[in-house]
């Protein structure tokens, strides 16, 4: 059931709700919980209609979402990157296979590195320094999109 109307669907959920995630971070630098968590318990339905087994395809995306917690949630602890950036990537770890997953977070952190040099340049123009906060779940949100264009609706590659 690859490529329905059930997965497409969701697929525009997701997109949807990343770019919400995108624009709450941009303005409030914080991505609220109850966005991830839509995120994270909507990859269920698409598993379903996508026609993962539970095992070991489910099992195999729950891996994948834990793995990429527990490595982002030591940037959290570093204070290289917010709790909800992290969150969010897990969650939309739970949707990617991990030949999507890898480039999409190659994607993500060259798009978080412009995003960083943008607010560093808008920091220095101010000329003054309070506490940075990179909005990095626009990064998220980009190479999410990206991967989710490049595995489900391009269909030359």
């Amino acid at each position: 059931m690859h490529g329905g109307i059930a997965t497409s669907g969701l697929l525009a959920v997701l997109a949807l709700l990343l770019l919400a995630a995108a624009v709450t971070d941009l303005r409030t630098r914080t991505i609220g919980n109850w966005l991830t968590g839509t995120v994270a318990l909507l990859a269920l339905p698409y598993w379903w209609a996508s026609g993962l087994a539970p095992w070991p395809d489910m099992a195999a995306q729950i891996g994948l979402g834990a793995a990429v917690f527990a490595c982002f949630a030591l940037s959290f602890r570093l204070g290289m990157m917010g709790g909800g950036d992290v969150k969010l990537l897990a969650a939309v770890a739970l949707w990617l296979p991990l030949g999507t997953l890898m480039p999409m977070l190659l994607v993500m952190a060259l798009i978080g590195g412009v995003v960083t040099i943008v607010v560093m340049i808008g920091l220095r123009l101010r000329r003054f320094r309070p506490e940075t906060e990179v909005p990095y779940g626009l990064a998220i949100t980009l190479a999410g999109l990206w991967a989710v264009y490049e595995r489900y609706l391009n269909q030359f590659a």
